[in-house]
């Protein structure tokens, strides 16, 4: 009788806040809105930009890299016929961004993509690597929303708009190997949740994007230089062509959605770290509630299996 109390409980009070706050439904439109894109010369960001430019939007790309981002624009011209904005600057630049943003014009969809990473052990790793992680990955984005966030608010049409950050699901949890870049993502979501509560009152909505490892330039650059442990731990969950995690982002961001995991193991990660985050979907909101005990179970599995992965590894090594 006590256990049925406590599963009824939690559900009764959630099928009440529904019927008084009851979760609004929110579409952004992307046909013939201006969709501006950071990192936006490759990878998930050029994915975004094509999917974009075939839904109707006009859109801005702003990379580093003046070369890579006229061959995007090319690239988009050719599949899609519609011309694009590029802009090259360093995210780590205020006033380069500032001006950047304020060239393209008053931004509806913010894609906040860009990102760094190289892994490796906090105790190998230089500070100068782990505060250019932070710089362009977290400080970044503080740089780019903050430019465009006055001309987001004044809007004429007063549609709804979205800012939406990429993160990655090393913003979930902790993996050996990533120390500064999981610091860096995990920043992103309190950076978001935080915002999300700043912008709503201007038809604002604040989207964070989890994917896993995606099959794009920069991650085979990574693989390259990861620690064999971090390749043991991270690669159970398996990888995503860039295309595919532009159309679950896309997706995402179109229905409102605070977050966007990208594949099965997101979804089940998006349940068991949901703590406070908004949910729009009273759906969700029922799913989280029903099984976040059993996800909670399963996350204790998976810690203890990597964490004896952990030591089996080291053990074999001092043998050797």
């Amino acid at each position: 009788m006590v256990l049925l109390s406590l599963i009824l409980l939690p559900i009764l009070l959630l099928l009440l806040l529904y019927f008084i706050v009851r979760p609004r439904p929110v579409t952004i439109l992307i046909k013939n809105r201006h969709v501006f894109i950071t990192g936006g010369s490759s990878g998930i960001g050029l994915a975004l930009a094509h999917q974009a430019a075939s839904q109707g939007a006009r859109v801005s790309l702003l990379a580093r890299s003046l070369n890579k981002l006229q061959e995007a624009k090319e690239s988009i011209r050719r599949s899609s016929g519609l011309d694009v904005s590029i802009f090259s600057a360093d995210v780590r630049d205020y006033d380069a961004v500032q001006k950047a943003v304020n060239d393209a014009g008053p931004i509806d969809v913010l894609v906040v993509n860009q990102g760094v990473f190289v892994p490796q052990e906090l105790d190998k790793q230089g500070l100068d690597e782990i505060k250019f992680m932070i710089d362009v990955n977290l400080m970044g984005s503080f740089n780019v929303i903050k430019a465009a966030l006055p001309l987001m608010k004044e809007r004429k049409d007063r549609l709804p708009a979205s800012i939406s950050l990429i993160s990655s699901q090393a913003g979930q949890v902790g993996i050996y190997g990533y120390t500064a870049y999981s610091a860096s993502k995990f920043g992103l979501r309190g950076l978001a949740e935080a915002l999300q509560q700043e912008v709503i009152a201007d038809n604002i909505h604040v989207s964070v994007v989890y994917p896993p490892d995606t099959d794009t330039p920069g991650f085979e650059k990574e693989n390259e230089v990861r620690p064999e442990l971090t390749k043991l731990l991270a690669g159970s969950s398996g990888s995503m062509k860039a295309d595919e995690v532009a159309k679950k982002a896309l997706d995402g961001i179109k229905s409102g959605s605070f977050t966007v995991p990208c594949n099965f193991e997101g979804h089940m990660l998006a349940i068991a770290t949901a703590g406070l985050s908004p949910e729009r979907s009273f759906l969700m909101a029922f799913i989280e509630v029903a099984s976040v005990g059993v996800l909670r179970l399963v996350g204790l599995f998976f810690q203890w299996n990597w964490y004896q992965t952990i030591e089996n590894w080291h053990a074999k090594k001092n043998r050797t």
